[in-house]
């Protein structure tokens, strides 16, 4: 079973949500600051192959807790009211390894009271009051002096309109987050080591940050996306990529550049705030026995190809950073190092469980990043119906799949990782995509089979697209949250 209780090290597991694996200074971004996460990335090991297996948050916050992809834990859409799997959680095995397990911020789960495994969750869940549920961070601001004002800048939780914070600074949810944590680590039991799950609501929308922050960035250049040959047409498009088209073209270059910019602001804040909470762990002799690992549930296509938010296998939405810090000496955990294997969310719990020296579960599917198995694939899946979306990934090329039309593109991502040109009708890579496709096809099940006939993808006819009528409910805006709004 490995070392004893006493022995064992702290956890400190962060997840942000919409990163993108390359959105870090220590990755290359001409623009983002990331300070701490670079200092973090050379003093231990990033992963540059690491994938969200379902690029939308309940699907990968499930595989990330249950170390199983979508197959096992049942949902590659977004089931918002799924009871999490009867399957062993990363916060239940490590209790049953006489830890002490506290989350603070998103956890995303239905019911949301439900602890997995944690002893204690402070919840800060975006505002969804539409199961009756109050959560922490909104009594927070109830508390300050400031109920139902979480929403009151306007913007939306899955739209790039952005303006500064309007609140003070510290009823910030990246700060109130960061807070909670510290505090959760100064109340923890000395006489075991701890599971803290650190879970940012940001970057996602709202785009809505401090406006220190934003003016950091003021005078730096803003990049801007680039767009591959293949999605030059829109008209072109697979059939579930042209309404996501659709929101891009409304968008001019100087409110692309806007929203990127606050963007960046709301991943350099959260980046800022982890200096307090790994100088907590520092304070209270902790840090040289705690593992960190940092990752997201997926990114952001944040205006790559005309495309927006996540829901697809581009290198921005589903591409996520993964940075795994040992305890000081263990030379599993390389320091200054980057490790090129193929990764997925499902392989978080298998890795800090081999690291802590605790038996993983039979349930986990996952592989621990620092053993020496290493997958040859990765498969990913998201949708059924039209939206339906699968990738297999090799480490260096990505097939995505589109059954609607029959559609598959071709990526080498070593060679392009901007995904700039499909290579799935270039004759010199016939053989590659036909071994990928087989590959695809052996990982289909509950339905998806009917889109292979005699050993081929024939997929479904193509659709055609229509464009909405509107978007009346400006893509889920939230309102007045004092009186909470009905259940």
């Amino acid at each position: 079973m490995g070392s004893s209780i006493t022995e064992r090290p702290h956890i400190l597991a962060i997840t942000v949500d919409h990163w993108f694996a390359s959105l870090l200074g220590a990755a290359g971004h001409s623009c983002v600051q990331t300070p701490t996460l670079d200092e973090l990335a050379r003093a231990g090991t990033r992963f540059t192959r690491a994938y969200t297996e379902t690029p939308v948050c309940i699907p990968a916050r499930r595989t990330l807790m249950t170390g199983c992809p979508p197959r096992v834990h049942g949902d590659r859409v977004y089931s918002d009211e799924m009871p999490m799997p009867g399957i062993p959680t990363l916060a239940q095995t490590f209790r049953d390894a006489g830890y002490q397990a506290y989350a603070v911020g998103k956890l995303h789960v239905f019911p949301q009271r439900q602890r997995i495994g944690f002893d204690d969750v402070l919840l800060a869940e975006e505002g969804r009051g539409q199961w009756g549920v109050v959560d922490d961070y909104e009594a927070y601001l109830a508390t300050s002096g400031y109920a139902g004002q979480q929403f009151m800048h306007g913007m939306g939780n899955n739209a790039y309109v952005n303006r500064p914070w309007h609140l003070p600074e510290e009823c910030h949810v990246t700060n109130w987050t960061t807070r909670e944590m510290a505090r959760m680590i100064k109340r923890r039991d000395p006489t075991r080591p701890g599971l803290w799950y650190l879970s940012y609501c940001h970057p996602h929308p709202p785009l809505a940050p401090l406006r220190d922050y934003v003016d950091m960035y003021r005078d730096r250049p803003i990049d801007t996306p680039s767009t591959g040959e293949w999605a030059d047409d829109p008209d072109q498009l697979p059939y579930c990529l042209r309404g996501r088209r659709d929101q891009g073209e409304r968008m001019a270059d100087y409110e692309v550049r806007a929203a990127r910019r606050a963007f960046y602001a709301l991943c350099t804040h959260i980046d800022h705030q982890l200096r307090v909470v790994i100088g907590t762990l520092r304070e209270e002799g902790l840090l040289d026995n705690t593992i960190i690992v940092f990752h997201s549930d997926h990114g952001d296509m944040l205006g790559k190809h005309g495309l927006w938010a996540k829901r697809v296998f581009y290198e921005e939405s589903a591409g996520v950073p993964m940075l795994l810090c040992g305890v000081q000496g263990d030379e599993r955990v390389a320091a200054s190092a980057t490790d090129d294997r193929l990764v997925g969310l499902q392989d978080v719990m298998p890795t800090l469980l081999d690291l802590a020296g605790i038996e993983v579960p039979d349930s986990v599917q996952g592989l621990s990043m620092v053993g020496e198995e290493r997958r040859q694939h990765l498969f990913g899946e998201i949708g059924n119906g039209p939206s339906a979306t699968r990738m297999v990934h090799d480490g260096r090329h990505k097939l995505i799949y589109y059954p609607v039309g029959n559609r598959v593109q071709l990526f080498d991502v070593a060679e392009d990782p901007d995904e700039l040109r499909d290579l799935s009708g270039a004759p010199e890579c016939a053989d590659l995509r036909r071994e990928l496709e087989q590959v695809l096809a052996g990982e289909l099940y509950d339905g998806d089979e009917e889109w292979v006939r005699d050993g081929e993808l024939v997929g479904v006819p193509d659709m055609e697209y229509a464009p909405a009528p509107g978007n009346r409910g400006l893509s889920g805006q939230r309102g007045g949250h004092f009186p909470p709004p009905p259940v």
